[in-house]
Parts: C-alpha cells; sequence; structure tokens
C-alpha cells in the first residue's frame, strides 16, 4: 500500500468516525476553540484562504499540511467540493503526520 492509499484511508476513517471537519468557516471555527489537531489543505485551495487557515493554525500551535488534490481527498472522505479539511482527533493526526 502507497503512503497516499494510507493518508487517503486514514482520512476515510476519520470522516467515518466523526473525527474530519470540512470546509474553510467550519476548520476556522475549531480552530479558534481549539479542537482541531490537523489541518490539511488541497493543492487546489487559493493562497488567500490557506494563508489565513494556516496563519491562524502557526498563532494556535497547530499542525498545517499541504496535501493532494480536492477532488480525491473529498472522494476519499465521502465529501463532494471541498479542499479544506480538519482533523480533531490527536490519534488520527499524528498518524496521518507520520504518513
Amino acid at each position: 500500500m502507497t503512503r497516499d492509499e494510507r493518508v487517503l484511508g486514514l482520512m476515510g476513517l476519520a470522516a467515518r468516525a466523526r473525527k474530519l471537519m470540512t470546509g474553510y468557516n467550519t476548520c476556522l471555527s475549531a480552530i479558534e476553540s481549539g479542537s482541531l489537531k490537523l489541518l490539511i489543505i488541497a493543492e487546489e485551495v487559493g493562497e488567500n484562504s490557506s494563508g489565513k487557515m494556516i496563519s491562524k493554525c502557526r498563532s494556535r500551535g497547530i499542525d498545517c499540511r499541504r496535501y493532494g488534490s480536492a477532488p480525491v481527498l473529498s472522494h476519499a472522505t465521502g465529501k463532494t467540493d471541498k479542499g479544506i479539511f480538519g482533523i480533531t482527533d490527536r490519534g488520527f493526526a499524528e498518524s496521518i503526520k507520520k504518513e
């Protein structure tokens, strides 16, 4: 199994376990509340949106990753047309970061 397959599988598991948030506003709220453990931003997300999210994460000590394409990530998580994903479980976040 490739690294990409493992990451997508972990994101899918996080979605089924309800430990995954999607979308700009939802993830921004999770950052501000302190419940977000890892932010994943698809490559297609614009510099303005991604820059704001990365800045917020850095100020709160939350890890960020730019990874994959929005359609592939959305499909793996069972969502449609999403480019920003937040992991709220420390175990899933650590597993994804290791990959």
